[in-house]
């Protein structure tokens, strides 16, 4: 028994019981040491090796973990994410949020498909690259990673990459598990929530990955109700396993993971990466020896990884490493940045003309800054700058004079992003300049002067925002006469940018968070030094804390302008015993062509045992493109299992329900 004939078999017979049969059989085969291999990445020499050649440390090509030559078994090939494959000189698409704004699973399901093509074409078999992390608070440094706030919004997207990769063999990584949403103590800090919290906020999306046939998933740095995630027995079996019925494996987040084998093998956690630390020979052998640890919790582990080998890996087809940064995957990269990008304010400065004489400034008009750059990071060669992009459209654009003034600014990678200081629960202070949680909300002190002074000089000011996510702008948005939401928008994004300035292409995107007046309207955060290092997430953040406390926000969830005006009319609602249905008429009363993106959100009227509700809660959404005067009926279907909430004797309907239709959080109407 080898593993190619154990794909056979399966193949033959492609059930359940079959494969349980070839994975019990192939595990049989294998010695102990064969199976303590099986269960940690191999790659100190491999990394140096690389270092020497390229001056780069991590995931140059695939990351090897696990595999057994004897018996043929491949090993899992890890390549990160989630803006592109970060090995060789791939396509730097935008960051997760800005495909986010979009509101385009469809588009997603594109960006999935190159995503496995560059990195099957570069050897790799497993994409890390599907981050679902919850936005809480903006502070968080790695928003730019993820989603948003919105736990549906989140799962719609994470489901759809989950998706797009799979049906090419690469065996897709939702991650972190769960509740990470700090950066700066993500080692040590404990996150607590209540089980109504965890199941209906914090979990949602990662279930919906799950449903959607994800064949692994990344346990996170931090603890959780005091047990590090990746030694949580609630996360990891209970939950994981127990309620959501998953049977693929487990991976701990790099290096820092794991703190002990016994804790974690007991917990369900079955591969240690990217290098054999706590899973080693010596330490898994004497925990054998002394009792703390039995067989069966090493062959449940090799099971669990074998299972999805046999069942993923075999669909993989060879690309030519032609895919890698070709004209086609950089022409999406553009498409999505185009409509993406957020227009947030607009007194009708823009469209600008093609002859207009436009200066471009800031720390970022002629800048490379396309995100972090840490394990998300993407080795493009090719990234199109602001004023590049924008010179090649205005042909009267400069770095030094123009009457209208696009202004670069806002965050880059050294002041959010992943956080690479001292790991000690012992540091008093921040390094600066390295990544990690954002310091403020706000523009730096002299970026604030910069809109001013070009404002007081008599220009017209386009401000365009780079950042993972919200920037507070109540100080200076007086003297701004647009703003936008660039994010960190991939290799095209400064022709994209340069296309919407001068209306070739619209405004279409929508804020997948909450922009906030004031930091004090968004939740507690905590920093280093603010000890215990242990935070409560409550059951409200984002849309739904402004909506319960009335809070108005700067601009509400959903939120984008356009060059265009769009009229929604004829809502109504229908229920069946399985669906809500929602319909309503949406017209392009403007006079250029966009796309709308209609928005249902759904409150409850009541819950039988008294506990609390959201004011509305996003359920469903369907984007839309219309030509001037053109009026489409637009039609959301919304599974009654979508409704539910959580108790503490299982997932619930309340007696009745409230219908909100709009364009974003704020203006939905009851139907």
């Amino acid at each position: 028994m080898n593993f190619e004939q154990a794909v056979k078999a399966y193949q033959a017979n492609p059930i359940k019981e079959e494969l349980e049969k070839q994975v019990s059989a192939l595990c049989g085969e294998m010695t102990l040491n064969e199976k303590i291999y099986m269960l940690s990445g191999h790659t100190i020499g491999q990394t140096q090796v690389d270092m020497i050649k390229t001056g780069r440390n991590y995931n140059v090509r695939s990351l090897k973990a696990g595999g057994c030559k004897r018996l043929g078994v491949p090993p899992v090939a890890f390549t990160d994410g989630p803006r592109g494959v970060v090995m060789g000189n791939s396509t730097c698409f935008p960051v997760s949020m800005l495909r986010a704004s979009a509101f385009d699973p469809e588009l997603e399901y594109r960006f999935g498909k190159a995503i496995a093509d560059e990195a099957i074409a570069q050897d790799a078999n497993y994409f890390a690259g599907v981050c679902i992390n919850l936005v809480r608070n903006p502070r968080w440094g790695r928003t730019q990673e993820t989603y948003g706030e919105d736990p549906f919004l989140l799962g719609a997207y994470g489901a759809t990459l989950t998706r797009a990769v799979q049906e090419e063999g690469m065996i897709a990584c939702p991650k972190h598990f769960a509740l990470n949403s700090i950066e700066d103590l993500r080692f040590f800090v404990n996150a607590k929530c209540d089980d109504r919290t965890l199941h209906e906020v914090y979990l949602p999306h990662f279930k919906k990955c799950i449903d959607a046939g994800a064949q692994s998933i990344m346990g996170a740095y931090n603890k959780f109700d005091g047990d590090y995630c990746c030694a949580s027995k609630k996360l990891l079996t209970d939950i994981l396993r127990d309620e959501w019925g998953f049977d693929g494996f487990v991976m701990s987040d790099f290096v820092n993971g794991v703190h002990d084998a016994e804790s974690s093998l007991k917990a369900g956690l079955d591969m240690e990466m990217m290098f054999t630390m706590h899973y080693n020979g010596f330490a898994i052998k004497k925990l054998l020896k002394n009792g703390k640890l039995q067989q069966e919790h090493i062959d449940r582990a090799v099971r669990n990884i074998l299972r999805v080998l046999i069942r993923q890996v075999p669909q993989l087809r060879p690309r030519s490493k032609s895919v890698v940064g070709s004209v086609e995957h950089r022409l999406l990269a553009r498409e999505i940045a185009e409509k993406g990008m957020v227009l947030l304010e607009n007194n009708g400065v823009l469209p600008l003309s093609k002859d207009a004489r436009v200066l471009v400034t800031g720390p970022y008009a002629d800048e490379a800054n396309v995100g972090d750059q840490g394990s998300s990071r993407v080795w493009d060669k090719n990234i199109v700058t602001p004023f590049a992009g924008i010179s090649r459209v205005f042909k009267n654009a400069s770095l030094t004079e123009g009457d209208v003034a696009v202004v670069c600014v806002g965050s880059n990678r050294k002041k959010e992003g992943e956080f690479f200081a001292s790991a000690s629960e012992k540091m008093k202070k921040k390094p600066k300049d390295c990544g990690g949680d954002r310091d403020s909300l706000r523009l730096e002190a002299e970026e604030v002067e910069l809109i001013k002074s070009l404002k007081a000089r008599g220009k017209k000011v386009v401000v365009t925002l780079y950042s993972g996510c919200a920037i507070i702008v109540e100080e200076w948005k007086q003297y701004a006469d647009a703003i936008l939401m660039n994010y960190y928008s991939g290799c095209e994004g400064g022709t994209a940018l340069a296309n919407l300035l001068c209306g070739d292409r619209n405004f279409t995107g929508k804020l997948p968070f909450t922009v906030a007046k004031d930091e004090r309207d968004y939740p507690a955060f905590l920093s280093i030094g603010q000890k215990p290092y242990e935070i409560t997430y409550g059951y409200y953040h984002g849309y739904t804390k402004m909506d319960k406390e009335g809070i108005t926000p700067a601009y509400p969830f959903g939120y984008g302008l356009s060059y265009t005006s769009f009229e929604v009319s004829e809502a109504a609602a229908a229920w069946s015993d399985e669906a809500l249905t929602v319909t309503a008429k949406v017209k392009n009363t403007g006079d250029f062509d966009g796309a709308e993106v209609l928005q249902v959100y759904v409150g409850s009227q009541g819950a039988a045992n008294g506990d609390d509700r959201p004011v509305k809660l996003l359920k469903g959404f369907q984007r839309v493109e219309l030509k001037a005067g053109e009026e489409k009926t637009v039609t959301v279907t919304i599974p009654r299992e979508e409704l539910k909430f959580w108790t503490p004797d299982g997932w619930v309907l309340d007696a009745g329900y409230t219908v909100y239709v709009g364009t974003d959080s704020k203006n939905a109407e009851q139907v």
